[in-house]
């Protein structure tokens, strides 16, 4: 089954679906989004993308992230991505949206109108091994040292979105 995205202008309106993989090959702007899972000690819940994964295998990013389906609410979606990846669902509040591009090495670029989400959770996950390798929590002072001393380890999307949104995510 080909997975469509949600082609969007730059006010987030709908103006098309795509196969996923032509819309990252045209860069074309498309919804997505990026799922925040903290502890209630502030930690941070980052993913190990699975090695199988067409771009960015093996990096760190957050919770998890990917795109709406036609018709889904941006929080349904990232439910239901939650669950699929990490295996446990919570309650999650959209915090912010923008715009960003991403392009990597293998010819696709990530460009995303990209809403960001966050909840919270105490659990262990029930990683799908074909999405995630592994997770790890992390204090947000701790993730940025490591970004700025081991940028290679993380994802372009994660660090766009951790540099633009810090000061968002410590107090959301």
């Amino acid at each position: 089954m080909q997975e469509h995205v949600i082609l969007v202008d730059i006010n987030d309106q709908k103006i098309g679906l795509m196969e996923k993989i032509e819309a990252h090959e045209k860069a074309l702007l498309h919804r997505a989004f990026s799922v925040f899972i903290f502890n209630e000690k502030g930690e941070l819940m980052l993913q190990q993308r699975a090695a199988s994964k067409y771009h960015s295998p093996l990096l760190w990013t957050n919770t998890c992230c990917s795109h709406q389906r036609d018709g889904e609410s941006n929080i349904k979606a990232g439910r239901r991505r939650l669950q699929e990846e990490m295996g446990f669902v919570t309650d999650i509040t959209e915090v912010f949206s923008f715009i960003y591009k991403a392009p990597f090495d293998n010819g696709l670029t990530e460009h995303e109108f990209d809403h960001v989400m966050i909840g919270k959770y105490e659990g262990t996950p029930n990683l799908n091994k074909e999405e995630a390798a592994s997770y790890k929590w992390m204090p947000l002072a701790d993730v940025k040292k490591s970004i700025e001393k081991n940028p290679e380890i993380y994802t372009e999307w994660f660090k766009i979105i951790f540099y633009k949104s810090y000061e968002k995510l410590t107090h959301g």
